[in-house]
């Protein structure tokens, strides 16, 4: 039987004198799985309980009845996490409404504590075969915590809310963190495809991960990503419909309003729900047709009252039931009936069974379960559901009468239409939604993610027998003898950026320039495609040799001057393309140009990626027609178009170096195109390994990042154990192409 480690913010239960299982669609959804499924659970037991020996109590309840394994937060740990960065950063932006967000930097360092917390607890109880399926936008950062732990773990995660635009979500500080931390998830899932395209496009633009349509590649793994619309647990709301209590209210009610329309309204009281805006509609509806056989029933179970937002929200729908109520109430009865508490579910049904229509216009909302349980508890007036166009629902339930929740008219005007609508339309309309509710259940959506997040491949490039790299190659380059290290700089020893100024040598990329310096056995030649002017600022005065401009001109050994090694150099080709290339600058926002002596670079790190690389394709593509019979080259590499001499070339200069000084040995690494001229040269005494995940190359290893080449090199110069897990350099050449990388 499938173990699955189910891992949400609050535990199904209800903590006080006695413990109480609560329902709710997550619940349902996994017991109807409860035959094929061995599942426990670990989440929040809720509230504070400091007390070390009812904290032990309840831990020991929970896991004997429930297979459940509780956290316990203290007051302040709760206030930063859940109602701080949870609930006042990250919910209002999830839902579109940044003027609501709020931020503090305690709030998500103590976020990031607590998701930490989430990890330990998981990796206590998680064995080596179990499934992880983590809830919700509480946990955003505890897959990539449990992936570095345990890099085979299976790890699923659900966001239950919408995922917004890149322009919404950039307002979040802690904006790369969180999707570094979702990445970490093998699936994620999404409500809506629109959900899903926002998140890649925001992944795109934040991170700089490009991405298929089901899945983004990022350091030698796979996120996959998919659309599971959540279901209700039909079978529960089945029995419900069939018990005695559900009958008893239903005659109840029956009597209650037999002279009246009822228009039902249930959610919680968030200011995402739209109900403020829904009173307005009822307003003008009054207000234009003068019905008074209509009641709006309006239940609203109080939510977060600890957040003034929601107070003040509880405030302006009390004044404004309130204000129509008393223009609109006769002696004996009230329009509106505003409900400020839970009910339970046999009242709900009934109520849902009795209501001509159901208004359920969030302003935005992940899904909205609401919507489902009304139309399938319908089973007497063929009731119809006004739905707003930005709850996930509306995508499967089309035949509701769909409306934008800002437009108070419209929301006026259907419910006129659905008033006078006759029994055989009604019936037209509500048939086929019914249908579709009770096939795609809660069981089923289960079922789907957990079906997709066992079939989903995870591994980028399969994984061959490695041969340490140490133990064949290298140790030419530790003999003693004369060697060299031809370092190219931007992509191979330090991370691409969008802006070329903030490459400069730091943190880990400063402190192995230092480690280079030291090195009495090696040659180290820094290579870029940088100004001479950048390279000797950057690199000057640590006895290294520097080659500029991908090898147009060169310095040795600290040297003062620079050596031309390609002096009779066309470049009269330069002035011909200046203005086009102007031109592509102007129209490009992010993007600017480089002229350098030998060449000139187009760079468009900071321009929006998909318009960016649009524009640099248009570019390469012109510029070939330009200067097909020009002495040039064209190099689409990273974030850049190079434009360069055909007569420099980062090979030339190497092989200059080779002969000049007769190494014994050499590795020279570099990361794109321009590196492939050293890649390429025939020279036994020659290493080459490519930094980056390119499928082609003519290097003889590679290597995925900066940051393990980085590694790589440290453990090589400090005499450290190269062939030792996670840093295996894989051959390339065997086969043609990449063959993959722990």
């Amino acid at each position: 039987m499938q173990s699955l480690i189910i891992v949400s913010n609050r535990l199904p239960v209800t903590v006080g004198k006695t413990i109480e299982k609560s329902s709710g669609g997550m619940v349902s959804a996994l017991e109807a799985l409860e035959d094929s499924i061995d599942f426990r659970w670990v989440g929040w037991a809720g509230g504070a309980i400091d007390d070390p020996g009812r904290r032990e109590e309840i831990s020991r309840e929970l896991e004997s009845r429930f297979n459940f394994f509780p956290l316990f937060l203290n007051r302040g740990e709760a206030d930063a996490y859940y109602t701080g960065f949870s609930n006042s950063s990250l919910w209002p932006l999830l839902h579109y409404m940044p003027t609501k967000a709020r931020f503090r930097k305690h709030w998500f360092e103590k976020y990031r504590e607590v998701n930490q917390r989430f990890a330990e607890a998981v990796l206590q109880h998680a064995g080596e075969a179990d499934v992880v399926w983590i809830q919700d936008y509480h946990l955003m950062l505890l897959p990539a915590m449990l992936r570095e732990k345990r890099p085979d773990m299976r790890i699923g995660f659900f966001l239950h809310t919408p995922f917004p635009s890149y322009e919404i979500f950039r307002c979040l500080p802690a904006r790369r963190e969180i999707l570094q931390g979702l990445l970490g998830a093998d699936l994620i899932g999404f409500h809506t495809f629109g959900y899903l395209r926002h998140f890649r496009s925001t992944v795109l633009r934040l991170l700089g991960f490009e991405s298929e349509i089901d899945r983004i590649a990022h350091n030698s793994h796979q996120t996959h990503m998919g659309v599971y619309p959540i279901g209700i647990n039909a079978s529960k709301f089945s029995t419900i419909l069939a018990g005695p209590e559900y009958a008893a209210r239903l005659e109840t009610y029956r009597d209650t309003y037999a002279d009246k329309n009822i228009v039902l309204g249930v959610e919680r009281l968030d200011y995402t729900k739209g109900v403020s805006q829904r009173l307005d509609a009822i307003e003008r509806f009054l207000a234009q047709t003068g019905r008074r056989d209509v009641v709006f029933i309006f239940i609203c179970v109080p939510s977060r009252e600890n957040v003034p937002e929601y107070r003040e929200l509880r405030q302006l729908v009390e004044r404004k039931v309130s204000r129509i109520n008393g223009k609109y109430s006769s002696p004996v009865s009230a329009p509106v009936h505003f409900i400020h508490r839970s009910v339970k579910p046999d009242e709900l049904c009934a109520l849902y069974t009795l209501a001509d229509a159901a208004i359920v216009t969030p302003l935005m909302d992940g899904m909205n379960l609401v919507a489902k349980e009304y139309v399938f508890c319908q089973r007497e007036k063929y009731g119809q559901l006004i739905l707003s166009e930005f709850a996930g629902a509306a995508q499967e339930l089309y035949n509701a009468h769909i409306v934008n929740p800002y437009d108070i008219q419209a929301i006026a005007d259907a419910l006129q239409e659905i008033l006078k609508m006759p029994p055989q339309r009604r019936r037209r309309r509500l048939e086929p939604m019914q249908k579709k509710v009770a096939r795609y259940d809660a069981r089923f959506w289960a079922e789907s993610f957990l079906n997709a997040l066992a079939a989903a491949d995870v591994n980028i490039a399969a994984e061959p027998a490695a041969r340490p790299l140490v133990e064949e190659t290298v140790r030419p380059l530790l003999s003693g003898r004369p060697a060299a290290l031809f370092l190219d700089y931007d992509g191979t020893l330090a991370e691409l950026v969008p802006k070329p100024d903030d490459a400069a040598p730091a943190g880990a990329t400063a402190r192995l320039l230092s480690l280079l310096q030291q090195q009495t056995q090696l040659e180290v030649f820094i290579i870029g495609g940088r100004s001479r002017q950048e390279m000797a600022r950057w690199f000057g005065g640590r006895g290294f040799h520097l080659i500029a401009e991908h090898g147009y001109c060169c310095r040795e050994n600290d040297s003062r001057e620079w050596e031309v090694l390609a002096p009779d150099t066309d470049l009269s080709w330069k002035a011909q393309i200046m203005d086009f290339l102007e031109l592509f600058a102007g129209t490009t926002p992010g993007s600017f140009l480089e002229e350098k002596t030998a060449s000139v670079v187009w760079h468009y790190g900071s321009a929006d990626p998909e318009y960016g690389s649009w524009k640099a394709h248009q570019l390469v593509s012109q510029l070939q027609e330009m200067l097909s019979n020009l002495p040039v080259s064209i190099h689409h590499a990273k974030k850049v178009v190079e434009i360069v001499s055909l007569d420099v070339n980062k090979g030339i200069a190497v092989s200059h170096f080779m002969n000049k000084h007769q190494y014994a040995a050499a590795l020279c690494a570099g990361d794109d195109e321009t590196d492939e001229a050293m890649f390429r040269l025939e020279d036994d005494r020659m290493i080459s390994l490519k930094v980056g995940a390119e499928a082609q190359t003519a290097a003889d290893f590679y290597i995925p990042t900066p940051a393990r080449f980085r590694s790589f090199l440290q453990r090589m110069l400090s005499g450290g154990d190269i062939a030792g897990e996670p840093l295996l350099l894989l051959p390339v050449k065997a086969s043609g192409q990449k063959l993959g990388i722990r």
